[in-house]
């Protein structure tokens, strides 16, 4: 099941963009009015991204979805069709290259994220897979929902509501103790969780003991997230493992202990391509 839609304004944003003044091609060539189909196949198997988006993109200039469309999140296999959309050919070249290229991004972001958290929970079932807010300025919207249909959840939608402690901010804090710093922290927003980022294990003990909820592990081994893991015992504070968590890696991260894997791959995944045929009706 798709988790949302993106508004008309985004789509009717796309679409303008591609054909600000209209399709110069199809107009030239007095074909416009002539009705037609036009289809989406997954050319490979995928996790696939934006077939609403691509529907209503078809809707808003006319066209008519027909048939059953692969929802987002759904897995079709190479040479499935996603989505029929019938109408004006002028509605078809306008709609075609936006809606498929907006499938394949997404549908790449999403089958990448899948991939990771198969691979993380071959080790642990119960392991997290969170994305960062390192997608393409923009593009977040579009993003989130290619990680969640990949079963991904986002690790920060913006600063605005998460706390997340990094050694650039400790550069601020006069050498303040943890302790001191996690008191403020939950004094100041007592229903967030207190995450920091350290690349240093005597560190992230240090802060594990002042309580922090989660210790954001930045580059460190497997090795050393399973040596944490074991020294910190009995203490609450779960272990993220960030900075090039990718799908090689994301198992033996999990074994090593960590809770939570943070990545940033899927938004530089390879598009997964779709085939689009055009026929008059």
């Amino acid at each position: 099941m798709s988790p949302y839609t993106l508004p008309d304004s985004t789509l009717e944003a796309l679409l303008a963009d591609d054909a600000p003044q209209g399709d110069a091609t199809t107009f030239a060539l007095g074909i416009g009015d002539q009705p037609g189909r036009m289809v989406f196949r997954a050319r490979y198997d995928m996790v696939l991204c934006g077939s609403e988006e691509a529907r209503r993109m078809g809707e808003l200039r006319g066209l008519k979805a027909n048939g059953l469309i692969a929802a987002s999140g759904s897995a079709p296999q190479a040479g499935q069709i996603i989505l029929t959309l019938e109408g004006s050919a002028s509605g078809l070249h306008m709609v075609w290259k936006t809606a498929q290229t907006l499938i394949e991004y997404l549908s790449g972001i999403a089958s990448s994220a899948a991939t990771i958290v198969a691979a993380a929970r071959v080790a642990n079932p119960d392991i997290g897979i969170a994305c960062t807010r390192k997608n393409f300025p923009g593009t977040k919207a579009a993003a989130i929902k290619a990680i969640l249909c990949g079963g991904a959840s986002p690790h920060r939608l913006s600063l605005s509501e998460t706390l997340l402690v990094f050694a650039e901010h400790r550069a601020f804090m006069d050498n303040e103790a943890p302790a001191a710093t996690i008191r403020r922290l939950r004094r100041q927003w007592p229903e967030r969780a207190i995450v920091v980022e350290l690349a240093d294990e005597d560190e992230a003990l240090l802060w594990a003991r002042a309580g922090a909820d989660i210790l954001q592990l930045e580059k460190l081994s497997p090795e050393a997230v399973t040596r944490l893991r074991q020294t910190l015992g009995d203490c609450p504070a779960r272990i993220a493992a960030a900075g090039g968590i990718n799908s090689a890696n994301a198992e033996a991260y999990a074994r090593a202990g960590a809770d939570i894997l943070v990545t940033s791959a899927p938004y530089f995944a390879p598009p997964r391509d779709v085939a689009v045929t055009l026929s008059p009706l």
